[in-house]
């Protein structure tokens, strides 16, 4: 009977103390139920209940239950959009955006950010409340750093497979620029004028390409455009049997290639198979003379040498040996 009782409290696999203590249970025998129980306190006043995994989206919902003014936002917000983050492998933090501007700070990883949000800004999904796809991807852009902000656009501007579920672009670059917008101009009800890094966010707007397949050929763009190449993205080409072709990247009047392959982005060993089948049907095109493949691996931690063997290819070996900008983002001014 007291299990059922204390079931009937719960919120998405959540119990709060204070919930129960408000239902006329007592703190002496609320503690003795919840330990015979094998219930599992996630922190001081939240219970998940027997059975269930504390998981990171649990540990949201625990967040926003004991503070409901938080808003799930940045890198958190654009996983639960299914939206691309580097660094999703080493973990996504628990973050999110204080409206009222009076959190101050949080323990047990939490990241909480004071900024205004606009009602509009805020939609539910999957039971909690997460700032909309468009607020999101500003905050990244105004947050940075560069890269991992455009990666995000990138993946939300393009369709995707994340998660193992396909899904249509999110938005779009014009969406996103009036999501800036306001910032720079009156503030609407609810928000502040002039957020810190609103200008440069306009400016790594325009680096954002919908035609980008994955976080690897997003990095691998932004790497080579640090060296001031500019090669077409998602290039079309037309076998000699009049197939249809992409090109990850296309230096046209060179006839050089570039492909970025490799099972953490494409998937499978089977569309892994169909992609070396690709690549031997674009070197059958005529715009390509040479074809260079490297994997998701090679762009996160060897840039410099891609780079090198781009810049050979091109005839220009000698320019990578100038560059101080092949391995990370460029120096960042505040806006």
């Amino acid at each position: 009977m007291e299990r059922a009782e204390l079931r009937r409290l719960v919120e998405g696999g959540v119990l709060l103390t204070s919930r129960a203590l408000a239902a006329g249970w007592s703190r002496r025998s609320l503690n003795r139920a919840l330990r015979e129980g094998g219930w599992t306190q996630v922190r001081a006043g939240a219970w998940v209940e027997p059975g269930r995994e504390v998981d990171w989206r649990t540990r949201l919902r625990v967040v926003q239950l004991l503070k409901p003014e938080l808003v799930v936002s940045h890198r958190a917000a654009a996983v639960l959009w299914r939206i691309e983050t580097l660094g999703a492998a080493r973990g996504v933090p628990l973050e999110f955006t204080d409206p009222h501007l009076g959190t101050r700070r949080e323990g047990g990883g939490v990241r909480v950010h004071r900024i205004p949000l606009a009602a509009r800004e805020v939609v539910e999904r999957g039971g909690l409340r997460v700032t909309a796809v468009n607020r999101t991807l500003a905050d990244l852009l105004r947050a940075g750093p560069r890269d991992e902000a455009l990666v995000a656009v990138d993946s939300a501007l393009s369709r995707r497979t994340v998660g193992r579920v396909r899904r249509a672009p999110l938005t779009t670059p014009a969406a996103l620029a009036n999501a800036l917008a306001p910032t720079l101009g009156a503030p609407p009800q609810g928000t502040l004028r002039g957020l810190q890094g609103a200008l440069r966010a306009r400016r790594w707007l325009e680096l954002a390409d919908p035609r980008s397949g994955s976080p690897a050929e997003t990095i691998a763009r932004l790497r080579m455009r640090d060296a001031d190449l500019r090669p077409e993205s998602q290039a079309e080409l037309r076998t000699p049997d009049g197939r249809r072709r992409f090109l990850d990247f296309l230096f046209r009047a060179e006839g050089l290639g570039v492909e970025i392959e490799g099972y953490a982005y494409h998937g499978t060993r089977e569309s892994h198979r169909r992609d070396v089948y690709r690549f031997n049907q674009v070197l059958q095109c005529p715009e390509v003379r040479t074809l260079l493949r490297f994997t998701a691996e090679d762009v996160f931690l060897r840039p410099a040498a891609i780079l090198t063997e781009i810049l050979a290819a091109l005839g220009e070996p000698r320019r990578v040996r100038g560059s101080s900008r092949l391995s990370g983002d460029p120096p960042e001014h505040p806006a």
